[in-house]
């Protein structure tokens, strides 16, 4: 599905618990891996030469404990700003996946500096897949610590659609994560109180047995691809409210959706739906960018 992957790494504690466990990515049927770390400079090619030695070691620890866990690894040291960098990376290489990891406190509280400027960024102008691993942090004794999850990725999905062309080509994904081995997978409508409520309430009945049939017309793709248990919820409110209360309750090992989708233009002035999803969900989140 995900054979050559770019994994964004700035050597900080969520990069470093993201490269500890990779279980879940290797369920994606990821082989080979770009190990990505950009230094964040333009202009100054002579610092490189100055900074690179500096990093290498914990990069090349970085590099052998991917390798240890079966993958095949190439270390990419970029000089240039690290969203760049990344893009840069995976078109050279062909990536079919970008992998940047994040703790959830951080995506919680978003400002530019706690949530990420490399996330931020990159979250507004990926072209490829992007998965953003969501790590923790954790209390041990009195230290504290990042870790990610190391459980599997098709355990149970939740994919969010709004019937989009882009939140069809999320859905494809889906198809083939049910073919690897994803037997729990939820799909979730949420007709938007806020575009609703101000002329077409009368209507909404009449949304809810067309969207139910649409729903199940996905169910029915998955289980024939071998899907044991399909779960169809269509709430109704506000579609980053709703999805997110989903998330809290569902116990999901990955939030898959398409990005831009319906409204591409207003959501840019906005802020999208998988926007908010991927900063404030407590849980892995797939983006499937939209063709353009």
């Amino acid at each position: 599905m995900f054979k050559t992957i770019v994994l964004a790494t700035d050597l900080s504690s969520a990069s470093n618990a993201l490269v500890d466990c990779v279980i879940g990515i290797k369920t994606l049927g990821v082989k080979k891996v770009f190990l990505t770390y950009a230094m964040g400079i333009r202009h100054l090619d002579d610092i490189k030469y100055i900074i690179g030695p500096k990093v290498e070691p914990f990069l090349l620890e970085q590099k052998k404990k991917l390798t240890v866990q079966g993958l095949d690894v190439d270390i990419e040291l970029a000089p240039g700003i690290p969203a760049e960098e990344i893009r840069r990376v995976a078109e050279e290489k062909d990536a079919s996946l970008i992998v940047i990891g994040s703790h959830g406190e951080s995506m919680a509280e978003h400002t530019l500096f706690r949530f990420g400027r490399t996330v931020s960024e990159v979250l507004h102008s990926f072209t490829r897949p992007l998965l953003l691993v969501r790590t923790r942090i954790v209390k041990k004794g009195l230290e504290t610590c990042v870790e990610a999850s190391c459980s599997s990725y098709l355990e149970n999905i939740l994919y969010s659609t709004d019937f989009s062309d882009t939140a069809q080509r999320a859905f494809d994904y889906v198809e083939r994560m049910v073919e690897n081995g994803c037997k729990k997978v939820t799909i979730i409508h949420v007709q938007d109180k806020t575009k609703i409520d101000q002329h077409l309430s009368h209507k909404l009945e009449e949304f809810n047995k067309i969207d139910t049939e649409r729903i199940e017309m996905l169910k029915e793709r998955l289980e024939k691809k071998g899907a044991s248990s399909v779960q169809m919820k269509i709430p109704y409110g506000n579609p980053t409210t709703e999805i997110l209360n989903e998330v809290a309750t569902g116990n999901y090992s990955l939030i898959v959706m398409g990005s831009q989708g319906r409204g591409y233009i207003h959501e840019i002035f906005l802020g999208s739906v998988s926007h908010n999803i991927a900063m404030y969900a407590g849980a892995s989140v797939l983006l499937i960018p939209a063709i353009r």
